[in-house]
């Protein structure tokens, strides 16, 4: 059920929100150039990896040594406004259309990651990754990682089609409200360094 759910809403989105998409890309041209997409490898569901799909919000500039710059020096004033709306996750429809994802699930991060996490934590790759979920409408970037986890962990044990339509409302209202889009005044998260065990 929740994979023609997925199917048939992503179609629908994909065609509805055509002209945004095309506009977007025009954007993104003209003041950042090609590539449009920012393309990935996430682990999927069981670790496994897949290409995932975004709408470019940075740009390349590097240092002297050739490293890229942190992304507070890379993001651009359309990547904050796309990232406030997370107009930056739309190509994300493709990879449901795929199948690599769902609408409601854990959020797929890094491959460097998957070496990191407890044997709890990793349960988060039990079922496929989403473009929103129960983290992110619980505090998404405001959370530790640990706390992330644990919720994403929760979700995987209480996963339902009501509560994926809950998470749903609740990702509408919080995207309105820009809640949660920063870290400690950062552009974006730390990354994970796993979890100290006492």
């Amino acid at each position: 059920m929740k994979r023609i759910f997925d199917f048939i809403f992503s179609v629908v989105l994909l065609i509805s929100l055509s002209g945004l998409l095309v506009l977007i890309s025009f954007i993104i041209f003209f003041t950042l150039g090609p590539p449009i997409l920012f393309r990935q490898q996430r682990p999927g569901h069981d670790g496994k990896p897949f290409t995932i799909f975004k709408f470019r919000t940075m740009t390349n500039k590097t240092n002297e040594n050739e490293q890229l710059l942190d992304d507070a020096e890379r993001i651009t004033r359309v990547g904050y406004f796309m990232r406030r709306f997370s107009f930056d996750e739309l190509p994300q429809l493709l990879n449901i259309l795929k199948g690599d994802i769902s609408f409601v699930g854990p959020r797929p991060l890094l491959m460097e990651y998957l070496k990191l996490y407890t044997a709890q934590q990793n349960r988060r790759h039990e079922v496929k990754p989403g473009i929103t979920g129960w983290a992110q409408v619980n505090g998404r970037n405001l959370l530790s990682w640990e706390e992330r986890f644990e919720m994403d962990v929760w979700y995987v044990e209480n996963q339902s089609f009501w509560l994926d339509l809950k998470i749903l409302a609740l990702t509408i209202r919080h995207v309105i409200s820009g809640k949660g889009i920063s870290y400690n005044g950062n552009v974006s998260m730390k990354k994970f360094e796993g979890t100290k065990i006492e």
